[in-house]
């Protein structure tokens, strides 16, 4: 691995994104909860900013490991992961408050539990 300090950075700043996402999603009981008020839409707006975060990182960890790193955690899916920055970047009005409910609530927990493990991997 190319520079081990800085791996250990960006796995602390994506471990930081997913707890705001813990803890703001904690309060979205379904996903209509996301789009029924201004503040569901504003929740929605910084989830999905982290999500964006999160799949960003994802790209400078391949880019800074040679596709290495992430390699080794196969039981998540990398590709949309960082596909999911994509569509909210670049299609921004037409995020699926269903997807993101589901995404806090399937693929977050598995996310941390993978980062908090790559963590420990990486010393």
């Amino acid at each position: 691995m190319s520079d081990q300090k800085l791996v250990r950075e960006v796995i602390v700043q994506i471990l930081d994104a997913i707890s705001r996402i813990e803890r703001r999603a904690a309060r979205i009981t379904i996903a209509s909860d996301f789009v029924s008020s201004d503040a569901g839409i504003d929740m929605l707006d910084s989830i999905s900013m982290m999500l964006i975060a999160i799949g960003e990182s994802c790209k400078n960890l391949d880019k800074i490991t040679g596709g290495e790193l992430l390699a080794r955690y196969p039981e998540v899916d990398w590709k949309g992961v960082k596909g999911m920055r994509d569509i909210i970047s670049h299609h921004y009005f037409d995020i699926n408050a269903d997807i993101v409910f589901s995404v806090c609530r399937k693929e977050i927990p598995l996310l941390r539990k993978t980062f908090e493990r790559m963590l420990a991997d990486v010393g």
